[in-house]
């Protein structure tokens, strides 16, 4: 089994020493080293560490935070370790997924992440059907106002073409159009002609 460390500092200026030390102390003898913000997807050193570790390696961070970007990204990260039979350690937080308790502990972390995710969908659904009998929807708004509708409409009836009328008013052309043809019927609100 082979500790392999990776470390990460957010900035070209800050000082990784503390983590290698930290992680040359518990026996990495590999290690991989990001200088990037913890939120950039594309990181060298992490890619190149989640290739290089085999079954039966531990990847070793100092700080929980130095591997994931955020929570989804980091119990990810941990499960696509896990299916390849890699540990993962966290020495800050002493987390240990070699162990009963740290395999326990990461599961914690997987449903809390599950039951956040839970949670935004649950709001986001509430907030729109609340949002919805007011009678407001979600979405850009509209191109093409009531006033410039009734404005297309003199300046149609007085000859100009569709094409013209959405020139003056500084609309598409196809949103004119839409707008003109007014709000179309679901399917399901057709009569049926059976």
């Amino acid at each position: 089994m082979a500790a392999v460390g990776y470390v990460r500092v957010s900035t070209a200026d800050q000082d990784p020493a503390l983590q290698l030390d930290t992680l040359a102390a518990v026996g990495c003898a590999k290690v991989f080293e990001d200088r990037a913000s913890g939120a950039r997807t594309d990181r060298p050193g992490l890619r190149a560490a989640l290739d290089y570790v085999r079954e039966g390696d531990v990847l070793v961070t100092w700080k929980l935070d130095r591997l994931g970007r955020n929570l989804p990204h980091l119990i990810e990260t941990v499960a696509a370790l896990e299916r390849r039979g890699v540990g993962f350690r966290s020495l800050t937080e002493a987390i240990d997924t070699t162990t009963p308790g740290g395999r326990l502990v990461f599961h914690l972390f997987a449903a809390l992440g599950q039951f956040e995710r839970d949670l935004i969908r649950e709001r986001t659904r509430a907030g729109l059907a609340a949002a919805a009998a007011r009678g407001r929807t979600g979405g850009r708004r509209p191109a093409v106002t009531e006033e410039k509708l009734r404005r297309a409409r003199a300046l149609i009836a007085k000859g100009l073409s569709v094409r013209d009328a959405a020139v003056r008013l500084r609309v598409g052309k196809t949103a004119l159009y839409e707008a003109l043809r007014g709000p179309r019927k679901a399917a399901s609100d057709q009569p049926r002609t059976e």
